[in-house]
């Protein structure tokens, strides 16, 4: 007599077990839903605009791995070049053509850059780029704004954005206050804040780091004047300025948002979408300030998978698969804006809501305008975003789960997709507490 097949645990059993072996249950923080009042969804299949989860529900999703999908979810071309680069070799360890072709195509997108190391995320570009800006510097401090979230490398996890904003402290534990002593903070929205951490700190930071466009505490879009601004402040100071455009790389254009200031940083760090979905990210760079690394200059970095050969593939495919695309980003950016824009005036229907946007992001924000940054995000709208949240699983939307975070659409989100998600989205809204 054969036995019945075991059904397929749920995503509240999966989590239940999970929390047995996995700190929280989860890889990463947000991921356990805590912002929205929930426990996760498990998804093991995704395929354009669309997750599937342990159940085979589906979801039109909008947080799109937080950002690397800009060409959907398993695109053809991208599964294809995996499958057959795995026929080659997963990872070397060592050098081969694909990052040289890939470092290239990185700066015909900064073509006033000249050098690119490859890293496999975000946090290590990052904290690459502050160790070759004091080695080429000579000076110790750093600049960062509050709320802009460069990665959790224990310097920069000082009023770091989304995935601290709810912690008990501002700062982690675990991070010695001498590790943060060289961590200088000042408000991004406020140029007496950025001039007077230069006169407090003279000849001694070494570079100013931002996210020129924040998409981590919200989505908060500067003037050019403003940010203009800011990197000549930094430069008449004699430091570097790095752009930390892991998030909004070839999502606000080719050149992402270096591109659309027309500015020209001293560095730059990119992720998320250059890797596709596995692993990859890099510091682009001006030529004297790169070849300080190893094994040229002293600022040491490596690592075994940095560039490995299946993430350089794919980086690859999806960067030649922009340049094709080129013609249609402008189209692309404003379907992007038709959709936040209708978004906005159906839910405004119902309460007060914000959804701004810039290229292929945008965030919804529940209660009235925040014009500073770091955002101003109340209690009442936490409650209503979890709220949404949850009725948005329900109808088959997947957001991210947290009040704080973006959304992305991808080129697989179609008319047609993102009218569904229009008209599913407005059911969900829960007007505010009188």
């Amino acid at each position: 007599m054969s036995v019945p097949p075991t059904p397929p645990l749920t995503s509240k059993e999966l989590f239940e077990k999970a929390c047995d072996v996995i700190p929280g249950g989860v890889s990463s923080p947000v991921r356990a839903f805590r912002h929205v009042g929930t426990s996760p969804v498990y998804f093991n299949r995704a395929e354009g605009p669309y997750l599937y989860d342990v159940a085979g529900k589906q979801y039109i999703d909008f947080c799109m791995a937080f950002g690397p999908h800009l060409l959907g979810h398993s695109p053809h071309n991208v599964v294809r070049v995996i499958q057959e680069q795995a026929g080659r070799g997963l990872a070397f360890g060592a050098c081969h053509p694909k990052e040289v072709i890939l470092a290239n195509l990185i700066l015909k997108s900064y073509p006033f850059l000249q050098k690119v190391r490859l890293v496999t995320s975000g946090t290590e570009a990052v904290m690459t780029a502050i160790r070759l800006a004091r080695g080429f510097s000579g000076r110790d401090k750093i600049l960062k704004f509050e709320g802009c979230y460069h990665g959790h490398s224990d310097g920069l996890l000082a009023k770091a954005g989304s995935g601290v904003a709810e912690l008990s402290e501002a700062d982690s534990k675990g991070v010695p206050k001498s590790v943060v002593s060289d961590t200088v903070i000042a408000r991004y929205d406020d140029l007496n804040s950025v001039r007077a951490a230069f006169q407090a700190n003279p000849n001694s930071i070494a570079a100013l780091i931002v996210e020129p466009i924040p998409a981590n505490y919200g989505l908060w879009i500067p003037k050019y004047e403003h940010i203009k601004e800011v990197v000549k402040i930094a430069k008449e100071n004699g430091a570097l300025v790095i752009f930390d455009e892991v998030i909004t790389g070839f999502r606000v254009g080719l050149a992402g948002a270096t591109g659309f200031f027309d500015l020209r940083p001293d560095l730059v760090t990119l992720g998320k979408v250059i890797g596709g979905g596995l692993p990859l990210a890099a510091i682009v760079g001006r030529g004297d300030i790169m070849d300080g690394l190893a094994p040229l200059g002293s600022v040491y970095q490596a690592g075994t998978m940095a560039g490995n050969t299946m993430a350089a593939a794919v980086g690859i495919e999806v960067i030649e698969e922009l340049f094709r695309r080129r013609p249609t980003l402008l189209r692309w950016d404003e379907q992007c804006e038709a959709f936040a824009q209708e978004l906005e005036t159906r839910l405004s229907r119902h309460t007060t809501v914000q959804v701004p946007r810039l290229g292929s992001i945008f965030w919804i924000h529940f209660g009235p305008p925040s014009t500073s940054f770091p955002p101003e995000v109340t209690e009442e709208g936490k409650h209503q975003y979890g709220e949404f949240f949850r009725r948005a699983l329900e109808t088959g939307v997947y957001l991210a789960p947290s009040p704080y975070e973006v959304g992305f659409i991808s080129f697989a989100h179609t008319p047609e997709v993102l009218k569904q998600a229009i008209e599913r989205l407005e059911t969900c809204v829960v007007p505010a507490t009188k």
